[in-house]
């Protein structure tokens, strides 16, 4: 049982990945339905918080039905984390993440998300004050390094387990690849093999497939994954990776029918949390992938990316249903 102080999350945890304008409410609660254990928030801009910024505070929005439930924040300056953390507090989340790897230049140029792995020491002093800051178990995700030449995961890991955060989520890439080629798991089951370490440790990238989800686990011996950008749009990801493990077989994909109730769950929900017009913008990077793989699907792409009206949506919601009533999905 793989644990973060008294929380339990199973034997081989599913996280989803912090993404921002992606890993809101709405589809937060659809990952929790279709088997994922452990949920991350958007990542949370510290000055934000304490400036009182509309949407920073709205990302502090979460639901007893999605626990265990962590608040991704970021930032570079102590005293604004720390007035952050007690800002976060009064939502009683479950744990605080604290955001290291970020690569976005917006982030990092302010020595924020991974601009701090340029500051070793900083990033270990940042940590430790937010660590006696808080009761709540406190949690990080980084990446190997800033680049090939400052891979220093292994070391940074001891570190801030030894300043006392409960677990650690890895991105098997550095900063200056962004998400570009192959996610690098090498150092992340370093981390995990290295006899000094008894925190959980999470391996993130390019998980896409239950195949892969195995064969990480069995290579480097994470104690979990943490699953991003393959959830856009597919929350069905969570529960295939875990009937894979399972039973090393794979559920049916889901039909038709079950996406378009999904899409119009996820809609109807984004709608409600954000307003018609901001939850209607947003839900628009989701409609390809829920489709994927439909052929000659681009008019109806179409019609959902292009519409602001909610009962036109869908509408077209039903079209795509009945049309492709017949559809199987490999």
């Amino acid at each position: 049982m793989v644990k973060i102080r008294d929380i339990e999350l199973g034997d081989f945890p599913l996280l989803l990945a912090p993404m921002e304008d992606v890993s809101d409410p709405p589809f937060r609660a659809l990952c929790k339905k279709h088997g994922a254990d452990l949920m991350y928030t958007e990542f949370i801009s510290s000055e934000g918080l304490i400036r009182h910024a509309a949407k920073s505070k709205m990302k502090l929005d979460i639901y007893e039905e999605e626990r265990p439930v962590g608040i991704q924040v970021f930032g570079a300056e102590l005293d604004s984390m720390i007035e952050a953390v007690r800002i976060i507090e009064q939502t009683n989340p479950d744990i605080i993440d604290i955001n290291y790897g970020c690569p976005v230049k917006k982030v990092t140029c302010k020595g924020a998300g991974a601009g701090i792995l340029q500051d070793i020491p900083k990033m270990i002093r940042l940590t430790e004050a937010i660590v006696k800051a808080t009761k709540l178990p406190v949690t990080v995700k980084t990446r190997l390094g800033w680049d090939d030449e400052s891979k220093y995961i292994v070391e940074v890991a001891e570190r801030l387990q030894d300043v006392g955060i409960e677990a650690l989520s890895i991105h098997g890439r550095t900063r200056v690849q962004m998400y570009k080629g192959s996610a690098d798991w090498t150092l992340i089951g370093e981390v995990k093999n290295n006899q000094r370490m008894h925190i959980p440790i999470f391996g993130n990238g390019d998980i896409d497939t239950p195949e892969k989800a195995v064969e990480h686990k069995n290579i480097y011996g994470v104690d979990g994954v943490m699953i991003g950008r393959a959830s856009i749009g597919y929350p069905w990801i969570f529960n295939e990776i875990k009937h894979f493990i399972k039973t090393g077989e794979h559920l049916p994909k889901p039909g038709i029918a079950e996406r378009v109730e999904a899409t119009r769950q996820h809609l109807l929900s984004s709608v409600k949390w954000k307003g018609e017009t901001l939850g209607i913008l947003e839900m628009k990077r989701h409609y390809t992938n829920y489709f994927k793989s439909i052929d000659h699907f681009k008019d109806y792409r179409m019609k959902l990316v292009t519409s602001f009206n909610l009962e036109e949506i869908l509408s077209t919601l039903d079209e795509i249903q009945e049309q492709y009533s017949n559809f199987e999905f490999s």
